[in-house]
């Protein structure tokens, strides 16, 4: 547990446009910030974050919350992660709890395996620098390749013993626990069930997640051996995929969104050798071939990748046709290539940082264009071969979804091919044609699927007891109450007759004779009651912040906006815009006899039916009476509302 002064003291450093900002590009839009969704693929900016709130809301998945919560949504952290992140970020201690290794055991799966792999790493670290074989092996090898002490402790590079327990024994006599160590790939698992570790005998490379923490491992072997691989990489386990996962992003991501572009490169070497540099906005996808999930990571910071290849042509060559995923996501792809026999590492570690920027600089072309003079040099005069190399350009140029750059390029390939421009045009229209087609069968056979499911779905073993729908109207209503309760409930009234109170009690006290039928507003406005009887007035905060996740969602939802109204409208257009805050009186009073009015309006209707229902005369005279009373309160809250709130 962590203490409610500690948590407190977090919320309070906690500036969350500089905690999001560290995953998602932002920008300013009058009093929010605005940004792609990091949880859903679109185009169109639909995230936003209020820093006068302290709230994000996600309008295309969503989503929302504080920014612990966008941490426990993005990153899978439990509420006490996402809060030592955030202690760990703003220089706060936080007391630990579980410590002792006998209670390893009750952390969660996850958080097992996050907390063995950063004693691995710790591991790894200290032998390299305080044995006697990691020096002469490991740390000479690092040093060879021209690593500064700085950057071996930056990225936590190691050595693993050349020793078939080394780590493991000392794991397993630490209190860490069998299971995690294999399921992490630390330790391997013989057929007799004996552990011994996997990466004996290697300099090693940790994976850092997203927010720094390692979840994974490259171990390099320095054995000449072709019978032994020369990198083994960490398995996929539940904290880590290799496919969502770019080496050296949680040290680049800040300079990728200052300086608005990414170097992508191959290896581990190349990512240190650069940064070390002074070039800092540089990933790695370790080895693997490019994925969309890799692409997406990047698309958070920038639209803009440049691709560092080394001299190897076959690969380059190999490497095209995976490439055109990144302009389907709509990123703008750029290429450099080195000279033979270079690659990033060896290029700026032999020719320094000026010269690899100025390199960069001067020999970056565009990927469409670069790939169109690769493909072009092979074909000769051969006309079956330059059609089918055309028909491959313009597949990529197909992928791009800003149909302006597109057509730019269409342009400027048509002087390359030596091909009249309106050829490539029509066949550009042919492919988005047959691909709009193959969409449009794929939505119709899915939605032919759900057509063809049965009326009764059988998606549970056992009888689930689902909570009575609450009608439309009254979640309407119910909501708009909490809605003020949560902008207006801590202002002071100065109305008319009405005065020296708060708004929030004001509304609680009012609608002491309401039963709320939607589950979260009747949670919340009990709560709210609770909290005044105790002389303490919840503010948003008390709501964002709650241990809740519906009273949380509902909170956001009533608390952000997908629209704000320009600063300037007024002057820019001399437009009048209703405020609810000009006349509050009629804005507060109106909710409340609204949810009212609409309460009584449902009464009667329940009383009509049991009129119809009633078999004596004596009750029918009782539900008449009763009918005949309510008529008369909603004529006088009818009255009301015409009256007063409109004046």
């Amino acid at each position: 547990m962590i203490q409610k002064s500690t948590i407190d003291r977090i919320m309070e450093a906690t500036d969350i446009v500089e905690v999001i900002g560290e995953f998602v590009q932002l920008k300013k839009r009058g009093a929010n910030y605005v940004g792609l969704s990091p949880f859903a693929n679109e185009r169109t900016p639909s995230f936003t974050v209020s820093p006068a709130k302290g709230i994000f809301k996600d309008f295309s998945t969503g989503k929302g919350g504080s920014a612990v919560t966008f941490l426990m949504e993005l990153e899978k952290f439990s509420y006490p992660e996402a809060l030592k992140w955030l202690a760990k970020k703003y220089g706060i201690e936080v007391e630990e709890t579980v410590e002792a290794p006998e209670n390893r055991e009750e952390e969660l799966r996850r958080e097992s395996l996050m907390i063995v792999s950063a004693f691995a790493a710790k591991f790894f670290h200290e032998t390299m620098l305080e044995t006697e074989e990691g020096q002469s092996i490991g740390l000479s090898y690092f040093k060879e390749r021209g690593f500064t002490a700085e950057t071996i402790k930056k990225f936590e590079l190691g050595y693993s013993p050349d020793q078939w327990e080394a780590f493991t024994g000392k794991a397993l006599r630490e209190g860490y626990k069998e299971p995690f160590l294999v399921e992490s790939g630390l330790s391997v698992k013989r057929d007799n069930g004996a552990l011994y570790d996997r990466y004996r005998g290697r300099v090693m490379f940790p994976i850092h997640s997203f927010t720094g923490r390692v979840i994974g491992f490259g171990g390099r072997t320095l054995k000449k051996d072709k019978n032994v691989a020369k990198y083994v990489n960490s398995p996929e386990s539940e904290i880590y995929h290799k496919s969502n996962v770019l080496y050296g992003l949680y040290f680049a991501k800040k300079a990728i969104r200052e300086q608005d572009n990414c170097y992508l490169v191959e290896g581990y070497a190349d990512v240190l050798s650069v940064h070390q540099a002074g070039v800092e906005n540089v990933v790695a996808s370790s080895g693997t071939s490019l994925t969309t999930e890799q692409i997406k990571l990047i698309a958070r910071f920038t639209k803009n990748i440049t691709i560092l290849y080394d001299g190897d042509a076959a690969g380059i060559k190999a490497s095209l046709r995976g490439l055109d995923m990144i302009l389907e996501e709509g990123l703008n792809v750029k290429v450099v290539l080195f000279p033979d026999g270079h690659d990033p590492d060896s290029f700026v570690q032999s020719k320094g940082s000026s010269a690899f920027k100025k390199h960069i600089e001067e020999n970056k072309k565009d990927f469409i264009l670069y790939k169109t003079q690769i493909l072009l040099k092979e074909v000769a005069n051969d006309p079956i071969k330059k059609a089918d190399v055309i028909r491959e350009v313009v597949e990529s140029i197909a992928k791009i979804p800003d149909s302006i750059k597109a057509s730019v390029f269409i342009k400027e390939c048509s002087g390359l091919l030596q091909i009249d421009e309106r050829a490539l045009l029509s066949e550009l229209n042919k492919m988005r044609a047959a691909k709009a087609k193959k969409e449009e069968q794929q939505r119709q056979q899915q939605n032919n699927r759900f057509a063809e499911m049965p009326d009764e779905p059988h998606f549970f073993d056992e009888p689930v007891e689902l909570e009575p729908p609450v009608a439309k109207d009254d979640a309407f209503q119910e909501k708009e109450i909490v809605r003020l309760l949560l902008h207006y409930g801590g202002r002071m009234i100065d109305w008319d007759g009405i005065a020296n109170t708060y708004i929030g009690p004001f509304i609680i006290a009012e609608l002491s004779d309401v039963a709320f039928e939607h589950q979260v507003c009747k949670q919340i406005t009990e709560i709210y009651r609770r909290e005044v009887e105790n002389g303490v007035l919840p503010d948003d905060n008390y709501f964002i912040h709650h241990k809740d996740k519906g009273i949380v969602d509902l909170t956001i939802n009533m608390l952000a906006s997908k629209y704000s109204l320009s600063e300037n409208w007024y002057e820019m257009h001399r437009i009048t815009v209703n405020d609810e805050q000009v006349n509050m009186k009629a804005t507060i009073l109106g909710a409340i006899f609204h949810l009212k009015k609409h309460k009584v309006g449902k009464m009667l209707e329940d009383l009509r039916s049991q009129l119809q229902k009633a078999d004596s005369e004596a009750d029918q005279e009782i539900l008449l009476n009763q009918y005949m009373r309510m008529k008369k309160v909603e004529k006088s809250i009818s009255d009301f509302l015409g009256s007063v709130i409109i004046k």
